[in-house]
């Protein structure tokens, strides 16, 4: 059985990849949902990152963080999904009840803010999501999506522009 290296006594791969999913498999969930637009898909981009997470795991150098490799993965695998053919015919509307269960139990005025961030334009919306909601620097950000650090700030500065722009326009208290 193949072992991946690691400080102390050697672990499985098996256990390296539980250990990931148990680590990050809420937060891509959350990811997945918020560029598929739909919970199954989202749950399928989640399962397919995985699995590319456990073919690659012998390949992976330690260049970003664990967290950033992952990341990056699941993005490269739902821009997939947005590019293939079948998906131009699926339903994209949002439905916040669709969400991670979580994130589905929003007060009134964070589900405005949900709504809002997930009706930003994709490149927008994915700086929000790694910046904002997963905690990651702009560095990771700029990493986990293959773009500099100075386009990540940029983008980020337009989206938060942008959702406070709409927020005031919906009536939200800001403050």
């Amino acid at each position: 059985m193949n072992t991946v290296v690691a400080k102390g006594p050697a672990i499985t791969r098996d256990e390296k990849l539980e250990a990931l999913v148990d680590r990050y498999q809420v937060s891509l969930l959350k990811v997945c949902f918020t560029f598929l637009h739909d919970r199954g898909l989202a749950e399928d981009a989640v399962q397919e990152t995985f699995v590319k997470v456990y073919q690659s795991l012998d390949s992976f150098k330690g260049n970003s963080s664990e967290k950033t490799w992952v990341f990056r993965i699941a993005m490269n695998t739902c821009r997939d999904m947005l590019r293939s053919r079948w998906f131009r015919f699926v339903d994209r509307r949002v439905d916040l009840s669709q969400l991670p269960e979580q994130t589905a139990q929003l007060e009134d005025g964070d589900k405005e803010i949900m709504e809002s961030v997930m009706a930003l334009p994709i490149k927008l919306r994915e700086v929000i999501l790694l910046c904002t909601f997963e905690g990651m620097t702009t560095y990771e950000a700029a990493d986990a999506l293959g773009i500099t650090q100075q386009a990540v700030s940029s983008r980020l500065k337009r989206a938060k522009e942008k959702l406070k722009k709409e927020l005031i326009e919906k009536g939200c208290d800001l403050s």
